[in-house]
């Protein structure tokens, strides 16, 4: 069977095209030859199963040590702490049948007495005495635990790290999830649970994550594939896609698979261009995806969209939807994937999230729009009555603003999403919104495309006497990367202090020998 490009669960390289993970993470092994405990986390899909399986297979093939992969997914939908603990042990238990450890039909024997908190302690101390070699545990999806069981089971943990080497435990273990250390407290103290004098985390010598392919690697998946069957993957497809996709590992596998197998059709006489990886990322966003649907559905927590909003709006230093950059949520949405800093500035993790995060919170408006546009807006030569566009926009605005700000949870972000969807549904597929948003930035930056020709637009928030001029000189920067000489600057002033009339209007001014028109709303 011909390897293909992999989309559902771990990667294995007999049967998939592979980045070389273990050369990608060679601090792991320093950290199981110290003993240490520690955290690897990453957000989801990103590669952290394929990894630690593969470190089991290999250090059970080096000699040295017994490995162990246990997941605990299915301890996640237990609430009550003494359930929890005894579906880990039987995930332990169950883990060992599979494997070739020695003694396995051991563990556990002499522990019907133990209780709930020393039941996993005792079994495995009982077994690594059994055992000729040092233990080592990967333990999977740690961060779906219940708070109880999360804290039963770490502070078992603890106290056998902290016996050795008088009483034998497990030499080194791993805690592999999506949220770091740090979002584990927090989420325990607001839980309302204790974690007493002798924390159970202050075992954990290192927390790490898991980086994105680089170009490189990128270029050396796809060469994998070229070198089975002889399809090229074109250096501008190879550049758009790293663009796009930032190196998320399963987008990258993603599009090459959507352009492969969907598109293609597995014809490998054809090679692989720009323009197809574009229609495979749009394939991927108006399919939704199961990577894509889970990580959308996190943009309906509270805590995601204190963050996510303010990334969408324009703030002040002041405004209440400041982000908190030692804060918690932030560290949340960034272990989600969601997000990421760079340089003190946050923004999606890559424009396909920055995508399908604005298309997700305006979706609903695009079909309700439908009936609200009623003019046609594109000629026959492809080009767009913007002007006529964005004026009858501003009518919309002033009659229908605040029923439709109401329909969205994102309240403070509503009046760019509904501009967005308004125009999403003026292209309706045949062209493209290119969106830049960023926190920090104090607007959102947008192009239209249709039909060869583009249209900068930049969306703003009135926040004071210098809106209008900073929003000059933002736009025509944008302007000047698209080569273009007309945009658009769109305000939104939602202070209740002026009327409609001074709310709504249209200037066009001359700047930086661009024309620019100036659309409040």
């Amino acid at each position: 069977m011909k390897k293909y490009f992999n989309t559902a669960g771990p990667c294995f390289e007999k049967n998939h095209y592979i980045v070389p993970i273990l050369e990608r993470n060679l601090e792991i092994m320093s950290l199981i030859h110290r003993g240490q405990y520690f955290i690897l986390h990453a957000a989801r899909q990103t590669g952290k199963t394929t990894l630690i399986k593969t470190f089991v297979n290999k250090i059970n093939s080096d000699k040295d040590y017994y490995a162990l992969y246990c997941s605990l997914e299915s301890v996640q939908t237990f609430v009550d702490t003494e359930i929890g603990i005894k579906q880990i042990f039987s995930v332990i238990k169950k883990s060992l049948k599979y494997s070739k450890i020695p003694f396995k039909e051991k563990f556990g024997i002499d522990t019907k007495d133990e209780t709930t908190s020393t039941l996993i302690n005792v079994a495995l101390s009982d077994f690594c005495i059994e055992i000729d070699k040092p233990l080592i545990i990967f333990f999977d999806e740690i961060d779906g635990l219940e708070n109880g069981t999360l804290i039963t089971f770490l502070r078992q943990l603890r106290d056998g790290y902290v016996n050795l080497p008088e009483i034998p435990f497990v030499q080194s273990v791993a805690l592999v999830g999506m949220r770091d250390v740090r979002d584990y407290k927090s989420n325990i103290r607001e839980g309302r649970h204790t974690l007493g004098s002798k924390s159970p985390f202050n075992i954990i010598e290192k927390t790490f994550t898991l980086d994105n392919f680089t170009k490189d690697q990128i270029i050396h998946l796809y060469e994998q594939h070229t070198n089975v069957t002889g399809q090229i993957f074109e250096k501008t497809a190879i550049e758009y896609i790293t663009n796009q996709t930032c190196g998320q590992p399963w987008l990258v596998n993603a599009v090459a698979k959507e352009i492969i197998e969907e598109i293609l059709k597995n014809d490998y006489l054809k090679p692989i261009t720009k323009q197809l990886a574009k229609q495979a990322i749009q394939n991927i966003i108006m399919r939704r995806d199961t990577h894509i649907d889970s990580l959308l559905d996190k943009l309906k927590e509270k805590r995601v969209q204190e963050i996510i909003e303010p990334i969408i709006i324009t703030i002040e230093k002041k405004d209440k939807h400041t982000i908190d950059f030692t804060g918690d949520d932030l560290q949340y949405c960034k272990d989600l994937g969601l997000i990421k800093e760079v340089n003190n500035v946050l923004k999606p993790a890559n424009p396909i999230y920055a995508e399908v995060i604005i298309r997700e919170l305006s979706h609903n408006s695009q079909f309700d729009l439908q009936n609200k546009i009623k003019n046609v807006w594109i000629d026959k030569t492809g080009k767009i009555d913007i002007d006529g566009l964005l004026k009858s926009f501003q009518v919309f605005w002033r009659e229908n603003s605040d029923i439709w700000v109401g329909k969205y949870q994102y309240k403070e972000a509503a009046p760019h999403l509904i501009m967005q969807a308004f125009l999403q549904r003026i292209i309706n597929g045949k062209g493209a919104v290119l969106r830049e948003f960023a926190y920090a930035k104090k607007r959102i930056d947008l192009c239209v495309v249709y039909s060869k020709n583009k249209y900068p637009i930049e969306l703003k928030m009135h926040y004071g006497k210098n809106t209008i001029s900073d929003g000059l000189e933002q736009l025509s920067e944008y302007m000047d990367g698209f080569g273009e000489k007309t945009g658009w600057l769109i305000i939104f002033d939602r202070r209740k202090t002026i009327t409609w009339d001074e709310k709504i209007y249209w200037k066009t001014k001359k700047y930086d020998n661009k024309i620019i028109n100036i659309v409040g709303c």
